[in-house]
């Protein structure tokens, strides 16, 4: 009679369990590893849709106490001419400025290739066209980010020993800009002219969440030229 050995006693049916083995811990670290991105993207979400709220909230609220200076934000020009956004952005300064929040109106904002004019230089006209005086003006003009803008901002006002201000831009840009000040040295208040219409827009609120999950982590300098559209 043949003796069977032990690889013999175990049959055909071994190299099935053996492989049966080998796919159980694979399975596992799929398993592991769904889950790990189910946690990481419900974090994502839940830290997004936080970030909108206080975008949206942000854009409602208006904050002007009186401060050193008032801080108008860039928006476009055409050959010296504010557009209807930067109009809204001075209409408002001037506001601000005619009720006693500031002495100082600084406005902000260099220019693209081929233009003629600063975005600060057409503000500066704009003001002084409607009675503002130019001891009471200030330009930064050098600026194509919102963070270029408010960091050269503050180094000639702390110059002048102005550390307090009163930020005006988009509704929607509100929660940013003062996240913005506040990282290059400023204490911020945010008093947004609606230029928008409305509170908000989908498209810039949804812009501003994404631009504020991201400069919050990272720092708002290193967000570099996504931020040149203002």
């Amino acid at each position: 009679m043949k003796l069977l050995d032990r690889g013999d006693a175990a049959g055909p049916d071994a190299p099935l369990r053996s492989e049966s083995s080998r796919r159980r811990p694979r399975i596992g670290r799929v398993r592991l590893t769904a889950r790990v991105v189910l946690v990481l993207g419900g974090f994502i979400a839940l830290y997004v849709g936080f970030t909108l709220a206080q975008v949206w909230y942000a854009a409602g609220q208006d904050s002007r106490p009186r401060s050193g200076a008032i801080v108008v934000l860039g928006a476009a020009q055409y050959n010296g001419r504010p557009s209807p956004a930067l109009e809204a952005r001075l209409e408002h300064a001037l506001e601000l400025y005619q009720d006693g929040v500031a002495p100082i109106v600084v406005v902000t904002g260099g220019k693209r290739p081929g233009d003629k004019y600063t975005e600060a230089t057409s503000g500066y006209n704009w003001l002084r066209h409607r009675g503002v005086p130019d001891d009471a003006l200030r330009k930064e003009v050098a600026g194509t980010t919102t963070w270029e803008s408010l960091s050269a901002t503050a180094l000639f006002l702390k110059r002048e020993d102005i550390h307090e201000v009163v930020l005006v831009s988009a509704p929607t840009h509100a929660f940013r800009v003062r996240g913005i000040a506040e990282e290059v040295g400023l204490v911020a208040h945010v008093s947004p002219a609606d230029s928008e219409g409305d509170r908000a827009s989908i498209r810039s609120l949804a812009r501003e969440t994404l631009a504020v999950a991201a400069g919050r982590p990272l720092g708002y300098r290193r967000l570099g030229r996504l931020d040149s559209v203002r």
